[in-house]
């Protein structure tokens, strides 16, 4: 299970792509980057790694693409 998902933008121009993520994934704190192209660039990298970049492509649709 993911929670707590919060992303910002990596430059003070918002106009520019890429971003900082994180979230918690069973108890353990996890971060990275998504950049323009969707590669995820993990910090840490979680466990359940295929689910966790199902979750991060979801999340980043529905928090900047979709605004």
């Amino acid at each position: 299970m993911f929670t707590h998902f919060q992303v910002k933008s990596l430059f003070e121009n918002r106009e520019i792509p890429g971003w900082s993520f994180s979230f918690f994934a069973q108890g353990e704190k996890v971060h990275g980057t998504y950049e323009k192209d969707g590669t995820i660039n993990w910090g840490n990298e979680p466990r359940e790694r295929s689910d966790a970049e199902k979750f991060v492509h979801e999340m980043m649709l529905f928090h900047v693409y979709e605004k």
